[in-house]
């Protein structure tokens, strides 16, 4: 049987344990020296490196424990799956979510517009989810655009980590699907991922054998971005387990069909695995849209909302 649901209670806010703080950042009006700290007399309280060591590790440990039974895993931490852990943890503060991202650095192609520009542009109604995480951006009409991608995501980031029902494993591949099969309809269904280090999945092939870890969960949500080094991971896996027959392939670049089609298009393509964001585009072999990102958010959007929607019925299925 599934070890019953468990939220941490919300971290208390940040606060000084100082009786009288050693910084003010506010300066003073009409001083003749801007001052933030007598930098003289400031020192860091003392600790051993030993101290630091367990800190970390406790806690890394006891997430790895934690979320080993997950009721939810997001596969990539992009915009869409970010968006997607976004509505599925304010709406479901009852559930588990694991986001695994192989990259150190979570945000996928969301750090900047097209081409390395700063500019991000997003075609209406997708202002509507900036609004919800409260970004700011220039209405264009059409379209709206906010100053830097990096705004949208670190913002974005920022407010999924504060869940206390999110965990973050970055520098973590999914390397496989956990699967079930139905012994009555053969149908394959996903309960789980099998995951490793990022840094040992790029070594398997001049290190010997290092066997991975497991997360358990009843829906896998993949949001992995195109065909590429980690891209479209789990929707190739689909096709070598039998749950898809083949991958349609991207196609090239139309703005107009592509987004309209990764928004309706995200879907739980197998039992247990929902597909959503660009990974979407390998799988039915619709367009890309290029340095364009309502799509997905919204996709995100609309992951959430099918993954919310079948969760009670895997859970169900996924008691072995």
């Amino acid at each position: 049987m599934i070890p019953p649901t468990i939220i941490d209670k919300p971290l208390a806010s940040v606060s000084s344990s100082l009786s009288s703080p050693q910084f003010n950042l506010s300066a003073s009006q009409g001083a003749a020296e801007v001052r933030f700290a007598d930098w003289e007399t400031f020192k860091f309280n003392p600790i051993r490196e030993s101290t630091v060591s367990r800190a970390m590790t406790k806690r890394y440990f006891a997430d790895m424990d934690k979320y080993a039974e997950s009721d939810v895993v997001i596969v990539g931490a992009g915009s869409a799956g970010l968006s997607a852990a976004y509505v599925i943890a304010k709406n479901r503060p009852d559930l588990k979510v694991a986001i695994i991202e192989a990259s150190v650095s979570p945000g996928g192609g969301c750090w900047l517009g097209g081409q390395l520009f700063s500019a991000m542009v997003l075609r209406k109604p997708a202002q509507y989810f900036l609004d919800e995480i409260e970004v700011a951006y220039e209405d264009e009409g059409d379209y709206v655009v906010v100053k830097h991608a990096a705004l949208f995501m670190s913002t974005l980031m920022s407010k999924v980590l504060q869940f206390p029902n999110v965990k973050l494993f970055n520098a973590t591949c999914v390397e496989d699907l956990i699967t079930r099969k139905d012994e009555t309809t053969g149908e394959i269904r996903v309960a789980g991922v099998v995951t490793n280090w990022t840094l040992v999945t790029l070594h398997h092939d001049d290190h010997s054998c290092m066997d991975p870890n497991t997360i358990n969960a009843p829906i896998i949500l993949s949001t992995t971005g195109h065909d590429g080094p980690f891209g479209a991971f789990c929707a190739k896996r689909a096709v070598a387990i039998g749950g898809l027959k083949k991958l349609g392939g991207m196609r090239g670049l139309d703005m107009n069909s592509a987004e309209d089609h990764i928004v309706k298009g995200t879907r739980e393509v197998i039992p247990g695995l929902v597909i959503g964001g660009m990974e979407l585009s390998e799988v039915d072999g619709s367009n890309r849209m290029g340095p364009t990102f309502g799509a997905m958010a919204l996709s995100g959007v609309k992951s959430a909302e099918t993954v919310l929607n079948v969760y009670e019925q895997r859970q169900k299925e996924n008691q072995y």
